[in-house]
């Protein structure tokens, strides 16, 4: 059993920017248009919009590419390997500009007059450090040199970026999330170097807290750090000042003491929850009164205040959506809109 503090009271400032009962995506779509994407997004989860990214329109719009458009000064090309430092801007690292203009045009568009919240996302430093390589084909978490000059200007790229955004949609209170899926395996010394005979020395917590705090306090809007893998350091992002955490909840083990207690912990202390409920990939679905499932029961075995759940959760596809059909994830943004809704008018359910 924990205790929690109140995550607002009806007289000071709210500590979350979105409003009780949202849902939202994690980030990635299906499909290669833009204005189709938004507009989906926009009529699915008017509260909490987010920017989509369409991986499928190929290199430069998929994870890496997208967050190593963000960097400044530190240009990247394509080798036969993947993302790999360049000595200069190249077509590659053009067409992934391009692509991020498009997107921004199209939300220009549909987004006029938009004033709610607007998640945007990119790769993190140490997700981005464990995908892009140094210009000899080693991993860029191989050298601590280059990791530091990585984040340094991620940090510069996405305070630009936020900057960017905000004039883009005037109205909108800007959320950032880092997806950091390569954290644990950089943590626990599982990422492969280049030859794949072995794997890089594992990154110490308080410098992968340290890393992560530079880009989170660039960003000047709460952050949201996102990971589908297992074994996400909650403690870790809490203390480098994550506002709330995105995670796929059916890999958590609510049997489990050591999950409750990592989770319990983290949320007891005031951290957000973007709690992964739905599939993501194409399949059965529960009705709207059962997708909130997952966070009720894990409330209960927590003993937290039910009055905190509504605010405290936002519930999401349980990763990107990119691998499903364009009407499975449209009725998947639907139904997590509503099971939301139906959280916060009854969150004990």
């Amino acid at each position: 059993m924990v205790t929690s503090e109140p995550a607002a009271t009806a007289d000071a400032e709210p500590r979350f920017p979105w409003p009780p009962g949202s849902a939202t995506g994690v980030g990635s779509f299906p499909g290669t248009d833009p204005a189709e994407a938004l507009r989906t997004v926009l009529g699915e989860v008017p509260d909490l919009a987010f920017l989509p990214e369409l991986p499928a329109r190929g290199p430069g719009a998929e994870l890496i590419g997208r967050g190593a458009t963000f960097l400044v000064d530190l240009p990247v090309q394509l080798a036969p390997s993947g993302w790999r430092f360049a000595d200069r801007p190249g077509r590659d690292l053009r067409r992934s500009q391009d692509l991020l203009e498009r997107d921004l045009d199209a939300l220009s568009d549909a987004a006029e007059g938009y004033e709610g919240v607007l998640k945007i996302q990119s790769a993190g430093p140490w997700t981005l450090a464990a995908g892009i390589e140094l210009p000899h084909g080693e991993k860029s978490l191989s050298d601590h040199g280059a990791v530091a000059d990585l984040a340094g200007s991620l940090a510069e790229g996405l305070a630009a970026h936020v900057a960017q955004i905000r004039g883009r949609v005037p109205g909108a209170r800007v959320l950032l999330q880092l997806d950091e899926p390569s954290l644990p395996a950089v943590l626990a010394a599982r990422v492969r170097t280049a030859s794949g005979l072995r794997t890089l020395r594992g990154v110490e917590e308080s410098v992968a807290t340290q890393t992560l705090a530079r880009v989170i306090d660039a960003a000047g809007v709460p952050v949201v750090v996102h990971s589908c893998a297992r074994d996400v350091p909650l403690e870790l992002l809490r203390a480098a000042g994550a506002a709330g955490v995105s995670v796929d909840l059916s890999l958590w083990d609510l049997t489990s003491a050591r999950d409750l207690d990592a989770l319990g912990e983290y949320l007891d202390a005031g951290g957000a929850l973007f709690a992964g409920v739905l599939p993501a990939v194409d399949g059965g679905l529960p009705d709207a009164g059962r997708v909130a499932e997952p966070v009720r029961r894990l409330w209960q075995h927590l003993g937290l205040p039910a009055e905190h759940l509504r605010q405290q959760v936002v519930l999401t596809p349980a990763c990107g959506l990119a691998g499903a059909g364009e009407d499975y994830a449209r009725d998947v943004l639907a139904l997590l809109r509503d099971g939301a809704r139906k959280l916060s008018e009854d969150p004990e359910g």
